[in-house]
């Protein structure tokens, strides 16, 4: 199990300990989720990177307790709200107690504006339903629906009054962030949100999303698995590879001294217009299957500096201080062995 990171100036708002998700197949267990340690601090972006199949989405569904069947959550996951007591999310045995919770004071805007809005149901009618079945004061929830609207530069009388199908890719995603917003939660989780949205469009939602966490003291977990995107939102970056975090620091010191190699591996193939093309380096190999983790370091197949060592043991996910943290064995020789070619990131300022 990899050892427990916390920022410096420590105010968890989520405390997630030795939390897995896994899955039983025919051809044996399959863990997407492995045994996840982390705390996400009150107030704070944290973006959460990775490629396709490392555990993001399982991440982000573990944080809401909403792991579908027949998937098996274990561990510990602490929420502490601003006001009121502490919350052990995964020992919650009331449905309603859940329900309270998620949208409330911990909502999600999945990937996909379209795929989470009813065609048949205007967009107004999927505010007052969500205020509705929470008990909300209906006519003043949809009062703050329209700031919402309207803080995203959207009409809000003319989107209120529109089909889903009836709002471009752009509207619609940030109707769903007001949506998730309505109920005035403390914490935003967002899965690939802008996945589907066009290159301005995803740097524009990004602007927003910053002003909003800023304006209404949100704190963000952002899943992703564009670097360049995050860079110029999140305050620390978490690395997942193959179910577990590899790396996890603030977001300038990760972008410009990684510290493991397959985040710098990650890095090097990110295309990017001031790199020359023959510079970007793929990611040699693939990512491990879920039931066949390799022993040791996960990472280790596909890691130009694997030696037997990195075989045997699995790193703990650990630093020379408590800012930024890296599960690697060879944390000295990684600049010097796993060089960035790339030339520019744009940093959150």
């Amino acid at each position: 199990m990899q050892q427990t990171h916390t920022a410096a100036v420590s105010d968890p708002i989520f405390e997630v300990r030795d939390v897995s998700v896994s899955f039983d197949m025919d051809r044996g267990e399959s863990r997407v989720l492995d045994e996840v340690d982390i705390d996400i601090q009150r107030g704070e972006i944290l973006g959460v990177v990775g490629e396709s199949g490392s555990g993001k989405s399982m991440f982000a569904s573990a944080l809401l307790d909403a792991v579908v069947d027949p998937g098996v959550l274990t561990g510990d996951i602490s929420f502490h709200p601003e006001d009121g007591p502490s919350v052990d999310l995964l020992d919650r045995s009331d449905d309603e107690d859940i329900k309270d919770i998620r949208w409330r004071q911990i909502a999600m805007v999945f990937q996909g504006a379209m795929s989470s809005f009813n065609p048949t149901m205007t967009i107004e009618d999927h505010f007052r339903e969500t205020l509705s079945i929470h008990d909300y004061d209906v006519e003043e929830g949809m009062e703050r629906a329209r700031d919402l609207l309207s803080d995203l530069y959207l009409e809000a009388d003319q989107v209120l009054g529109s089909h889903p199908h009836e709002l471009s890719g752009g509207m619609s995603q940030r109707a769903l962030i007001a949506l998730a917003l309505v109920l005035e939660p403390e914490v935003l989780v967002m899965d690939e949100p802008t996945a589907a949205l066009d290159l301005l469009m995803q740097r524009s939602i990004i602007e927003l999303i910053k002003d909003i966490a800023r304006e209404r003291d949100l704190t963000i977990v952002f899943i992703t698995h564009d670097l360049p995107l995050v860079a110029n939102l999140a305050d620390r970056l978490a690395v997942l590879y193959a179910f577990e975090f590899i790396e996890v620091g603030p977001a300038d010191d990760v972008l410009t001294g990684a510290k493991h190699p397959y985040t710098r591996a990650l890095l090097n193939a990110t295309p990017n217009l001031d790199t020359p093309r023959e510079e970007m380096r793929p990611i040699e190999g693939a990512a491990p299957d879920p039931v066949n983790v390799p022993e040791g370091c996960s990472y280790h197949p596909r890691c130009p500096m694997a030696d037997e060592t990195c075989v045997r043991e699995d790193p703990p996910l650990d630093g020379d201080d408590d800012a930024h943290a890296a599960a690697c064995h060879y944390v000295e020789r990684v600049p010097d062995e796993v060089p960035l070619t790339i030339r520019e990131v744009t940093i959150n300022d």
